[in-house]
């Protein structure tokens, strides 16, 4: 990968910060968007806007045929077999919240288990409580061990007969653990129980193959992979979406409504109410083969380098503790150092120009279990490089001599 001409396709990066250049190592919270994905919002308000799929005139029969075009780039980022499959949000979040509410809807009665672990993101915790309360299922938790890796024989034991759904991270955001799902969707079908996969931290680090996995649900944000803010994907396989009862209602998601009762769209219009950001859908397709161009295979070589260099080097500071120690790991570290509290680690590191994530990581349940209030986490992109690294390295100890 040609790192220099990649950075200039992200002009923040050339950004001046308390008079240092940029490190940006905060991407597990957001992506910065290369120049192309900005310039295509640009264009389509400029050349293109006007209301998808219900308009006869030629802005809107455009528009359509891009953001059909953008749900095909989905399906082939991912590899699902129909684009039908793809549903657009606004990001991962609001896809939990989708599946929790239809899925649990037409599935499951009280006392009906839904299966998490303890690594998971709040979207893929609440989600599921509010449903404890409307629906009256309950959470059952897969442990952690102390390299911060899934105790498979545990969640197996999790499993009965009143089992619906395992929702689980492909990434954890903390700890950066690769969860081993093919294993996990194997087990799930086993029992003939579908699996929900969290690829928000992970569909822009490494190939996803949603017909090889076998998986019955994926989420991930555009705003993490590089593209805009405001959109994100579920994608499901079709069986599972039929039978399920629409999220929200209004405009798009109908085939006909009268005060006699009303009949849905089929897929994937049924859970898209109303009008859709098909500007920043059209983006994320931008986004997704921006990234295609230069090869996931080649990111994921890199950033595993870069991961392993930024670990070696953390390793050596003296009182440092690293949480997350699994061999399989991606993009993220999470680290503390002797008793400098996360908060002023990160605004010291700030203060050089240096840009990390500092507190719970939407992920306190996970913080309780490792008896901490929170870390300071890197996380690492394909235009990040071992530069930054040292920045990083040498930031923090500064950081270190200042609190003695």
């Amino acid at each position: 990968m040609d790192i220099d001409k990649i950075r200039s396709d992200f002009p923040i990066l050339s950004t001046t910060v308390y008079g240092n250049t940029l490190v940006y190592l905060d991407n597990g919270a957001t992506t910065q968007k290369p120049k192309c994905v900005v310039e295509e919002i640009e264009k389509i308000y400029y050349t293109t806007n006007a209301n998808v799929h219900r308009g006869v005139h030629y802005l809107s029969q455009k528009a359509t045929d891009l953001a059909e075009e953008s749900r095909v780039v989905v399906q082939q980022y991912i590899n699902a077999e129909h684009s039908r499959e793809v549903i657009f949000t606004k990001g991962t979040t609001e896809s939990i919240n989708l599946m929790a509410h239809s899925f649990c809807r037409q599935f499951c009665k009280e006392g009906d288990e839904i299966i998490i672990s303890a690594m998971e993101h709040h979207a893929n915790i609440v989600s599921w409580q509010l449903q404890e309360t409307i629906k009256g299922i309950k959470l059952k938790v897969i442990p952690i061990n102390e390299k911060g890796e899934l105790m498979l024989d545990e969640m197996k034991k999790l499993i009965s007969s009143k089992t619906r759904l395992i929702s689980i991270t492909h990434v954890s955001n903390v700890l950066g653990t690769v969860n081993p799902i093919e294993e996990i969707i194997e087990i799930a079908h086993n029992h003939d129980i579908p699996v929900l996969i969290d690829a928000a931290q992970s569909v822009q680090h490494m190939v996803i193959d949603v017909q090889k996995l076998d998986c019955d649900f994926l989420v991930f944000s555009g705003h993490k992979v590089y593209g805009p803010n405001g959109v994100g994907v579920l994608y499901g396989k079709e069986k599972w979406l039929n039978q399920m009862p629409p999220y929200q209602g209004g405009g798009e998601m109908i085939g006909h409504v009268s005060f006699k009762g009303t009949t849905f769209n089929e897929l994937p219009f049924k859970f898209e109410a109303g009008t859709p950001n098909y500007p920043d859908v059209i983006a994320l397709a931008k986004a997704l083969n921006y990234i295609k161009n230069i090869g996931l295979d080649s990111i994921k070589s890199y950033e595993d380098e870069l991961l392993q260099y930024c670990s070696d080097e953390l390793s050596k500071i003296e009182g440092i503790r690293i949480f997350g120690t699994s061999e399989k790991k991606c993009s993220v570290i999470s680290f503390l150092v002797g008793n400098i509290h996360h908060y002023d680690m990160g605004m010291l590191l700030d203060k050089m120009g240096i840009a990390v994530r500092t507190g719970h990581h939407c992920a306190q349940p996970l913080m309780e279990e490792l008896g901490i209030e929170g870390t300071v986490r890197v996380s690492i992109a394909f235009y990040n490089t071992k530069k930054e690294v040292d920045r990083l390295i040498t930031g923090i100890k500064r950081v270190v001599a200042m609190f003695g």
